[in-house]
């Protein structure tokens, strides 16, 4: 069993002083939801003006500090996460429900991107002068003002420091709500790195809709930074067209996966990257491979070492267990979902196949344990393919030739990443064709993100970028001043 401890209690943060509520939010242990992790304020929507407001008056001055200031505070508190790493993850863990491994991995690319964006601000973020013979260009890059971040339950520190590091590196201010499902290990983070800035500058809330609510509507809010499920960004979008706010949202995906004829299903290592594109922390990632499309000639032989594959890795259990590679799903309402979804495909004539192993039975029983399940028999309208299950289950799909395959990997409303297995050459070739942010060859998920590049989606995944350039240059205005050597048009007359 994991180890159990008093239940924590995290803060808010306005304007640089910790703020306590009458009401909490209460966070359970998904292993074992009798145990308490801890406890978050429970912010409203008073709260959330008063952060906005400390937020716009520190965007004043800290607006005026220079880079090379902004990029020293962030490497301060990158070594201070550094040094709490231990604490952090094991929060993360137990509120969570990811194995312990993942949530080290989690905070790790986390830091990597924290560390990147620092490398990079000046090159992204500084001013660009050019001259030449037709006069003098300034292209300044000007924060924008303040931000509100929101961001999920799946990958709460990730998902929150990917928006924290590039809003403060370009001269912002910021308030961020985490998703009451998973506020406490990400709290904790956010008051290490607000630490390292002057008050207001960074602000902390935790609650339920009438913070996001007042976050994504208020005046003073100049971008809205959002990862989430896809119907929540359309009402964002509605909240922020009043005042016509910069967006950047990362919402739902139901990634494909293409198996080419060229794939060799007797490479284990290959074998066991598609099964851990598919289950990493229970299948609660959005770039997870939630689909899979495998060619009708090969098909059983596929599903076979898939199984055998899924059997050597997939051990279920206590997240503080090292042999555990999957822990609980977050939350009963996702698991009643996912059900759902495999009901529905057995229903419409679909088998089911549970796959690994389940290290504790009396811990599966007591928490929201699902064991992971491989869907075949499924055809492309079934709910289980079209929508995003978000959870430890994964169907495959026959087709005939490649050009079906990618037919039905596009035949979707979303367009966040997907992925292509086989022959290299070939595997490239096919992944132009799909319509994606995002697409890796013979890996995917977390395996396959490199924070170099920018990454986001297209159709209903989402608008703008995250990581890379475009991840630093969405939290500023480019401002261009021109100084012309020829100052009047040739042809106006005197």
């Amino acid at each position: 069993m994991a180890t159990t401890t008093d239940p924590l209690t995290v803060h808010a943060l306005i304007n640089g002083e910790k703020v306590e509520t009458k009401d909490k939010i209460t966070r359970e242990n998904p292993s074992n939801p009798e145990e308490i992790v801890g406890y978050a304020p429970l912010n409203t929507k008073e709260d959330a003006v008063r952060a906005i407001d400390a937020a716009d008056e520190a965007f004043k001055e800290w607006r005026k500090t220079t880079l090379d200031e902004r990029i020293e505070r962030m490497e301060r508190a990158i070594q201070k996460l550094r040094d709490s790493q231990k604490e952090i993850t094991e929060v993360l863990s137990r509120e969570h429900g990811k194995p312990i491994y993942d949530a080290e991995g989690e905070l790790i690319v986390s830091l990597m991107w924290m560390e990147h964006a620092c490398k990079t601000a000046k090159d992204v973020l500084g001013d660009d002068v050019r001259e030449d013979e037709n006069g003098r260009t300034i292209i300044k890059r000007d924060p924008i003002g303040v931000v509100s971040a929101i961001a999920p339950w799946n990958y709460p520190i990730s998902l929150s420091t990917i928006k924290v590091a590039p809003a403060l590196l370009a001269g912002n201010t910021i308030v961020v709500k985490p998703s009451p499902l998973a506020p406490l290990a990400v709290t904790i983070v956010l008051d290490i790195i607000a630490q390292e800035f002057p008050p207001g500058v960074l602000n902390v809330l935790n609650g339920e809709a009438e913070v996001g609510i007042e976050l994504t509507s208020n005046p003073k809010v100049m971008k809205i930074a959002f990862t989430g499920g896809t119907e929540t960004g359309r009402k964002i979008m509605a909240a922020a067209a009043p005042t016509i706010k910069k967006l950047t949202l990362e919402l739902g995906g139901n990634d494909p996966a293409i198996v080419l004829p060229s794939f060799d299903v007797n490479d284990e290592k290959a074998m066991r990257r598609m099964v851990v594109s598919n289950f990493l922390t229970a299948g609660e990632i959005c770039m997870i491979a939630k689909r899979i499309y495998v060619p009708r000639s090969m098909h059983d032989e596929f599903v076979q070492k898939y199984i055998e594959a899924a059997n050597k890795w997939v051990r279920v259990g206590d997240p503080f267990n090292r042999e555990v590679t999957l822990g609980p799903v977050n939350n009963q309402k996702q698991v009643d979902f996912v059900q759902e979804l495999i009901d529905d495909a057995k229903s419409h004539g679909a088998e089911v196949t549970k796959l690994g192993k389940i290290l504790d039975p009396e811990l599966f029983e007591q928490g929201y344990f699902m064991q992971p399940t491989l869907v075949t028999g499924a055809k492309q309208g079934d709910r289980i393919v079209k929508e995003e299950q978000f959870g430890p289950t994964v169907p495959i799909v026959a087709y005939e030739d490649v050009d079906e395959a990618v037919e039905l990997a596009n035949d979707s409303i979303f367009g966040l990443t997907s992925s292509v297995w086989g022959d290299e050459e070939e595997a490239m070739e096919v992944a132009a064709r799909i319509e994606a942010g995002t697409t890796m060859i013979n890996t995917a998920a977390i395996q396959g993100l490199d924070v170099r590049y920018e990454f986001g989606g297209v159709k209903q995944s989402g608008i703008g970028r995250e990581y890379g350039e475009e991840g630093l240059e969405a939290y500023v205005h480019k401002h261009v001043i021109n100084n012309p050597k020829t100052k009047d048009l040739p042809h106006i007359p005197e």
